[in-house]
């Protein structure tokens, strides 16, 4: 199985940013906002052995983290994102101590720089200079961080995540 943990905006962030991404011409390879997170850790393909083992470092996880907002945008080559603003500094916390417990539990996260985004398309190649500028202006509500989720995530025709489990962040 295939495990990240992320951080799921709130409703309101959500809908604002639907909205404006239904202002883009994106006309193929748009993720569902369902599935729109903050990437904290990926783990890649794992065995149930390794679940098990994440539940237990993320029990041992307890970093606060204020309030956060999706703003500005990008691309990562023909990756749409748009970035995030406010406690930026916990979120960087949050992910070397998350990082850190992981590795404590035998697992191996991706070595990556963090840098906390929101992936909003995967055809970001097919925007103008004049659509990137709206996603770069762009500034959502902000919202509370207030839970780390274990995620599980099927690729191929059908994509999905499901939800494992849901860690408080104080």
């Amino acid at each position: 199985m295939r495990l990240f943990v992320g951080i799921f905006p709130s409703p309101a962030a959500l809908a604002d940013l639907s909205t404006v991404v239904g202002q883009l011409p994106l006309t193929r390879r748009v993720i569902p906002p369902e599935r729109w997170h903050i990437t904290v850790a990926f783990l890649g393909e794992v065995s149930d052995d390794d679940e098990t083992a994440a539940r237990r470092a993320l029990d041992e996880v307890s970093v606060p983290v204020g309030e956060v907002c999706l703003r500005g945008g990008g691309r990562f080559g023909s990756v749409l994102w748009t970035g995030i603003s406010g406690d930026v500094a916990g979120l960087s916390r949050l992910n070397r101590t998350l990082r850190r417990e992981l590795r404590a539990h035998r697992l191996h996260p991706d070595d990556k720089r963090f840098r906390p985004h929101l992936t909003i398309a995967r055809a970001g190649d097919e925007l103008s200079t004049v659509d990137m500028e709206l996603l770069k202006a762009y500034e959502g509500p902000s919202w509370p961080v207030t839970e780390l989720v274990l995620v599980r995530s099927e690729l191929g025709p059908h994509p999905g995540y499901h939800r494992l489990g849901a860690w408080p962040v104080p």
